[in-house]
């Protein structure tokens, strides 16, 4: 990317619209994604109650976004989980492990866990957002 070059938004066409948001923006070889819930592509979010399901749903989102912009996961930096119940996701780690893993394998880039009373959508029990290297 040229220093004259505007930062591209992508929407992938598998995730739920983009409604004032876009689920990734490309800034020269940084790319963000922007918090992904375990939604499927009409935005509803699967399993209403269930962290595990969610969290399934929610990075394969992010692994997704990150391909539409260029990635794969392995060119993740860091990774950002909102949860709003952290004793469930601490209880829901061994179980969220297995999806973790189809996405990203044994790669493991910085990362924090946040607790929230509250996101965005109301059944949502999980958000997560990512930051990115695109290969050159």
């Amino acid at each position: 990317m040229q220093p004259t070059d505007r930062p591209q938004n992508v929407n992938p066409e598998e995730l739920a619209p983009a409604r004032g948001f876009s689920h990734a923006t490309v800034a020269g070889d940084t790319v963000w994604i922007g918090g992904q819930v375990g939604s499927d592509k009409t935005g509803s979010v699967v399993e209403p109650g269930d962290v595990v399901a969610q969290f399934a749903r929610a990075i394969r989102n992010v692994a997704i976004a990150l391909r539409a912009a260029g990635c794969r996961p392995e060119d993740t930096v860091k990774l950002t989980y909102y949860v709003t119940d952290l004793e469930l996701y601490r209880k829901s780690l061994p179980a969220i492990g297995a999806p973790y893993r189809e996405v990203f394998g044994r790669h493991y880039p910085a990362s924090t866990l946040i607790e929230v009373t509250s996101l965005f959508d109301p059944d949502a029990l999980i958000e997560i957002d990512a930051v990115a290297v695109r290969p050159t």
